[in-house]
């Protein structure tokens, strides 16, 4: 039969092992999904012809067997009223539509068969489907994490190459400080020694300008009569 052969592979195929082997199983997942709804919507409509044909064979077969039962009831009939050339009339008669029915057997037998397959078929495909449709949905699920956590990973990166940057600038700022530190060092070594004479005649003068200003004062308020 044309349709049995063209979909036999649907029945034998293991779809988790082609998934499993795949290199992008979301993908493959969409392209087996439309395959096999495309394959779906021809073995149901091959499917229910192949029914209707096993019913019509064995309604055929049915009508012989009822045949077969009525010749034998009118053969055993005329027996019984004593007409025996009318009974071998019926018997071969029976016979005449037992050999058909040995044919509609064959019909029926093979009808049969070809449903069986048929029905399997369309069931596995419908299944085979469902299973897609939720495999999809996970393994989707997983694609986005599995992105999210590369997009981490990336940050992660970012985040250690800061603190390569802050401890590169830590350690150029503690060599600046190591050179400012230096260089007032050496501003304070160049400057001139401090001489501790011309300190304390700085002090001496001082002392003696305050001592004069004081006696200017006495004598002016001795002079403007103040005391």
């Amino acid at each position: 039969m044309g349709i049995l052969s063209r979909f036999a592979d649907i029945i034998s195929a293991n779809i988790n092992a082609l998934l499993d082997k795949a290199e992008d199983p979301e993908k493959m997942i969409d392209e087996y999904l439309r395959k096999m709804t495309k394959d779906l919507s021809q073995v149901k409509s091959e499917t229910a012809n192949v029914m209707a044909e096993e019913t019509r064979t064995k309604r055929l077969l049915n009508e012989n067997q009822a045949e077969i039962e009525k010749y034998t009831n009118l053969a055993k009939k005329a027996l019984t009223s004593g007409n025996e050339g009318d009974a071998k009339t019926f018997l071969a008669k029976k016979q005449q539509v037992e050999e058909a029915g040995v044919g509609l057997q064959t019909a029926y037998a093979t009808a049969h068969e070809n449903a069986v397959k048929m029905r399997q078929l369309h069931d596995k495909l419908v299944k085979d489907i469902n299973e897609l449709n939720s495999r999809r949905q996970t393994i989707k699920a997983k694609v986005a994490i599995a992105k999210t956590q590369e997009r981490i990973s990336k940050y992660s990166s970012v985040g250690e190459n800061s603190e390569n940057s802050i401890n590169k600038f830590r350690d150029m700022e503690n060599k600046v400080d190591h050179m400012l530190d230096r260089a007032n060092a050496i501003s304070e070594l160049n400057e001139a020694p401090t001489d501790e004479a011309e300190s304390l005649a700085q002090k001496y003068g001082s002392s003696s300008l305050n001592v004069s200003v004081e006696e200017e004062l006495a004598a002016m308020k001795k002079e403007m009569g103040l005391e």
